[in-house]
């Protein structure tokens, strides 16, 4: 996992990621009807928390600290969400595909990063969760909702099958830059199959406990 392309690959990811998801968390947030203080607390959350989360446990500098161009970016994102969101009513399903795409871009990048401090698969595979999923989680906790990734169609789900496939991919010789391509897509689309046909995990019953 070296080489000049690979940590291109990461930084342009991650970059393109936190535009998104700064998005996304207002796009989320905003239906609780925020002030431009609260969209961009939204969108760092979505943004930044699950980074933050994976690079503590990996005991890596922290990726928005060490590079402010993430936090920069993130917050220009939120800005110019917001007031886009106050000029057009915007429809309320508009972020499930951004979030989406979101999601696979951190999936990528954690698991990836997971995979050059040299864990074994399954601890990289779950930074890629960690990455994709705890932004959003802490965004929904913010906005007193319950978080998506635990009520909603596949989500971690898709996040943990897609980071799977990328190392699967890897040790069959799939090249990094093909391989996140490939579990982009994968992550990308289990994600909207499961919201089209309401594809989810099974729960737990309220008047089962």
């Amino acid at each position: 996992m070296h080489g000049v392309s690979v940590d291109f690959l990461l930084y342009s990811l991650g970059i393109a990621a936190s535009v998104v998801c700064g998005a996304t968390g207002v796009l989320e947030a905003g239906r609780k009807q925020i002030d431009l203080f609260g969209a961009i607390t939204a969108g760092i959350a979505a943004s930044l928390g699950g980074g933050t989360v994976r690079d503590l446990l990996l005991d890596r500098e922290v990726f928005w600290i060490a590079d402010q161009t993430y936090l920069i970016a993130t917050i220009v994102a939120a800005v110019i969400t917001f007031f886009l969101a106050r000029r057009w009513k915007l429809p309320g399903k508009l972020f499930l595909l951004p979030d989406a795409m979101g999601l696979a871009l951190f999936t990528v990048v954690g698991t990836q990063i997971g995979l050059q401090f040299h864990t074994p698969w399954l601890v990289a595979s779950l930074m890629g969760v960690i990455t994709g999923v705890f932004g959003g989680l802490l965004r929904d906790v913010l906005a007193n909702e319950m978080p998506l990734v635990f009520t909603s169609e596949l989500y971690a789900t898709a996040a943990w099958l897609g980071a799977v496939g990328m190392i699967v991919m890897q040790e069959m010789g799939m090249g990094h830059v093909s391989s996140s391509f490939f579990a982009m897509g994968m992550v990308i689309l289990i994600r909207l199959a499961a919201i089209r046909w309401r594809i989810t995990l099974p729960s737990l019953k309220s008047g089962n406990i």
